[in-house]
Order: C-alpha cells, then structure tokens, then sequence
C-alpha cells in the first residue's frame, strides 16, 4: 500500500505467493497473465491493520529511518541488510544479528544526496565491505548455536 501526498491510498493485493511479485519484477512494465488464482476478497472477509511491533522487528525501525534521511542511506541499509542476511544463511551470525549489523553500518554511513548511479553502486559497495567488517567481529564474539537451514 502506499499513500499519495492527497491522503488516498493505494493497494497492490493478491494471493500470498512469492510468484507474484517475482512476475511483476521480470515484465515491469508489462503485466501477463498469471497461474496463480485470484484474490477472492468475498472468501476473505476482511482486513485486519496493526502497528508493527518495533521491539520484535528492529528493522523495520531502521527502514524508516533510511526513508526519512533519504539520500544515500537507503541504499547503505540494503546492501547491510542484504550482507547480514547471507551471513545468517551461511551460520556466521544469528538472526537476532541482522539488525545490529545494519544499525552499525547505517550509524557509520555519511549520507549524501544521490547523484548518480555511480555513487549508488559505490555506497553498496562500501557498505557490503562494512557490514562484512562487522560480521566478522560477531562472528568471533562469541559460539552461539545456529539454526541449521534445510
């Protein structure tokens, strides 16, 4: 859902499969038809909304955060996002670790408007390097078992 500067709000809704939005992605701007079924919004009955709970989530807190700095911040939060995700995968840090990775690069990242492409790509880069820089101080920290991934 996204709101518009006018208050209206629009939603993007259907069934909850992956396969959707790995379509979208694929064929933007194009849509095609799909093999999955539809929303029925009859059989649903109803939307429920809650706030996230911030203490459960922590990233999400760090996602607000790089949207209201803006600039290049959003870019360093997901490249240290997306370094700390493979370390869980890879059993080099816990998943309660993530977002302490994130935070840390995000707390060291200087945010400068974007103006290029090539600034982008170099604050990814940078950014993967010091989440990568942190991994390895958690990893060394302490023995912590891991969640064995089938």
């Amino acid at each position: 859902m996204i709101e518009l500067v006018d208050g209206s709000v629009i939603a993007q809704m259907g069934v909850t499969d992956m396969r959707h939005a790995v379509q979208y992605a694929l064929t933007y701007p194009n849509r095609y038809p799909s093999p999955l079924p539809s929303l029925d919004l009859t059989r649903l009955g109803g939307l429920h909304f809650e706030a996230p709970d911030l203490d459960r989530f922590p990233c999400v807190t760090l996602a607000y955060r790089a949207l209201r700095a803006g600039g290049t911040l959003p870019a360093a939060m997901n490249a240290a996002n997306e370094t700390a995700v493979q370390a869980f995968m890879d059993q080099r840090i816990a998943l309660s670790d993530i977002p302490r990775v994130i935070e840390s690069v995000m707390n060291d990242h200087a945010p400068s408007k974007v103006s290029s492409i090539e600034l982008v790509l170099e604050t990814d880069r940078d950014a993967r390097r010091e989440a990568a820089k942190v991994i390895d101080t958690i990893s060394h920290e302490v023995e912590f078992p891991v969640l064995r991934l089938v």
